[in-house]
C-alpha cells in the first residue's frame, strides 16, 4: 500500500469519518429545507424508504468496491475492468465531488461566519450577509483552507482522529437544542409536519428529492465511500459498517428535524423558507433562549466543525485519485486541489448577491448559480453515477465476484449476498432511471 494512502485504526473510526459526512451540512442544512419544500412527513417515509431499499445496498456496493480495489474511484473501476469507457465512470465521481466542494464550502463558509456574525452584528439579515462579496470570499477561503489542513494530515491522524473528537460533541449539543425546541409554544404543529404525513402532496418531483438529498446525505455516487472503504482492513464487517452509517445518517436527519420544524412553527415561519432556513429560523430560537448568545456561538462553530468532516470527505476523493493514479504525495494533491476548487467555486460565492451579473440565468426553476450547481451536481450527477455504478458491480464486475468480498468478516449466508444482488442488479438500477426521467420532466408535473 502506497505510504500516502493510510487505513482507518478502527470501524468506529471509519463510521464516525463516513457519517460525517452526513452530520455536516448534508443533514442539518439541506435536510430541514428540502423537507420543508416538499411536504414535511410524507417527503420524510419516502426519503427514509430510499435510504433502506435503495441507498443501503448502493453503500454496500461502494464499500465492497473500494475495499476489493484498495484504491479511488477511477482506480477501482480500472482494476477490475480495463477500458475507458468504464473509467470515465469513476471520473465522473471524482469530478462530482469537485463541483459539490466548490459551492457546498461557500456554504459551509456561512456557518463559519455565523459565529462571528452573533456577537458582533446579530440584527444583520441573512440576505444582507450572504450577498456582500467582503464577508462570504475570505470566509469561502477559509473554510477551503480549514478543509485542507484536515486532509493534509493523513486519514489516521487527521480525518478519523477529527471526526471521533468532534462529531459526539455536536450530537449532544443538537439534543439540548431539541429539547429546547419542544419547549417552545407552537412545536405541537412542527411535530405533526414532521410525523404526520400527507399524501396527497407526493408527486414523482417529491420522490426524485427524497432519493437525491439521501444519495447527497449519504455522499453516495461521487466516489468518497469507495475511497473510505479502500481505507478499510478485510477483516471488517462491511454489513454493520455500512449498516451503521446509514442508521447514523437516518437519526441525524430526524434529529436536525426534530431540532428545527418545532422552532420554525414556534416563530411563525413558513417550513419552506428554503436554503436560509437555518440561518435564520434558529438565530430567531437562540435569541429566545437564556444565554441565548453564548449557544448560538457554540452551535456555529459545532456545525463548521460537522461541515468540515464533510467538506473533508470531497476532498479526499480527489486528493486519493491523485495519489494513487499519479503518484502525487499527499500534500501536494490536497493543495493543489484545494485551490482549483477555489476558483471554480467563486461564481458560487458571489451568486447570492450577483446573479443578475452572471446573467440572470436559471435552470430547472433555480435562478441562482448556486442553486444551480447544487441541482446538476447534487442531484442529476449523483443520480448517473449511482445509476452506472449499479450496473458495473451488478452486471460488469458481477455479484459473484463482487459478494466474495461483501462474505469477508461477515457469517451471513449467501441469501444475504443474494438479496443485496437483487437490489443492486434490478431494484436499485430501475428506480434510479425513472428519478431520471422524472428530472427530465418525462412524466410530467
Amino acid at each position: 500500500m502506497q505510504k500516502d494512502r493510510g487505513q482507518w485504526s478502527s470501524t468506529l473510526g471509519f463510521v464516525l469519518a463516513a457519517a460525517g459526512s452526513a452530520i455536516g451540512l448534508g443533514n442539518i442544512w439541506r435536510f430541514p429545507y428540502v423537507t420543508g419544500t416538499n411536504g414535511g412527513a410524507a417527503f420524510v417515509i419516502i426519503y427514509l424508504a430510499c435510504v433502506v431499499f435503495i441507498c443501503l445496498p448502493f453503500l454496500l456496493a461502494e464499500l465492497v468496491l473500494g475495499r476489493h480495489t484498495q484504491r479511488n474511484p477511477v482506480g477501482a473501476i480500472a482494476a477490475i475492468k480495463k477500458g475507458r469507457a468504464w473509467t470515465l465512470v469513476g471520473g465522473l465521481g471524482v469530478f462530482t465531488g469537485v463541483c459539490i466542494l466548490s459551492y457546498y464550502s461557500v456554504i459551509a463558509g456561512w456557518a463559519f461566519g455565523y459565529i462571528f456574525k452573533t456577537i458582533l452584528a446579530p440584527a444583520m439579515p441573512h440576505a444582507d450577509f450572504a450577498s456582500s462579496p467582503l464577508i462570504v470570499l475570505p470566509l469561502f477561503a477559509v473554510f477551503i483552507v480549514l478543509t485542507i489542513l484536515v486532509v493534509v494530515g493523513g486519514v489516521r491522524h487527521g480525518i478519523e482522529r477529527w471526526a471521533k473528537v468532534l462529531m459526539p460533541v455536536l450530537l449532544l449539543l443538537m439534543v439540548v437544542l431539541i429539547i429546547r425546541g419542544m419547549t417552545l409554544p407552537g412545536a405541537k404543529q412542527g411535530l405533526e409536519f414532521l410525523f404526520k404525513p400527507d399524501f396527497s402532496a407526493v408527486n414523482a418531483t417529491v420522490i426524485m428529492a427524497a432519493l437525491g438529498h439521501a444519495f447527497f446525505s449519504l455522499s453516495l455516487g461521487m466516489g468518497a465511500i469507495i475511497t473510505y472503504g479502500s481505507y478499510l482492513p478485510k477483516n471488517v464487517n462491511l454489513w454493520v459498517a455500512g449498516g451503521s452509517v446509514a442508521l447514523f445518517d437516518t437519526l441525524i436527519a430526524l434529529m436536525a428535524g426534530l431540532m428545527i420544524f418545532p422552532a420554525v412553527f414556534a416563530t411563525g415561519r413558513s417550513p419552506a423558507s428554503g436554503p436560509p432556513l437555518v440561518f435564520e429560523v434558529l438565530p430567531a430560537v437562540f435569541a429566545e433562549m437564556p444565554l441565548g448568545m453564548v449557544v448560538a456561538v457554540v452551535f456555529f462553530i459545532l456545525l463548521s466543525i460537522a461541515a468540515l468532516t464533510s467538506t473533508v470527505s470531497l476532498l479526499e476523493v480527489v486528493t486519493s485519485y491523485f495519489v494513487d493514479e499519479r503518484r502525487w504525495t499527499r500534500t501536494k494533491s490536497v493543495w493543489v486541489v484545494g485551490a482549483f476548487c477555489f476558483v471554480i467555486g467563486l461564481p458560487s460565492a458571489l451568486s447570492q448577491g450577483a446573479s443578475e451579473t452572471l446573467g440572470g440565468m436559471s435552470l430547472f426553476g433555480n435562478t441562482s448559480f448556486l442553486f444551480i450547481m447544487d441541482f446538476i451536481w447534487g442531484n442529476l450527477s449523483l443520480a448517473i453515477g449511482a445509476l452506472l455504478l449499479c450496473i458495473f458491480v451488478g452486471w460488469v464486475w458481477g455479484i459473484r465476484s463482487a459478494g466474495k468480498e461483501l462474505g469477508q468478516g461477515s457469517d451471513l449466508g449467501p441469501w444475504a449476498v443474494r438479496t443485496w444482488g437483487f437490489f443492486i442488479r434490478w431494484v436499485c438500477p430501475v428506480l434510479i432511471f425513472l428519478v431520471l426521467l422524472n428530472l427530465f420532466n418525462v412524466f410530467g408535473d
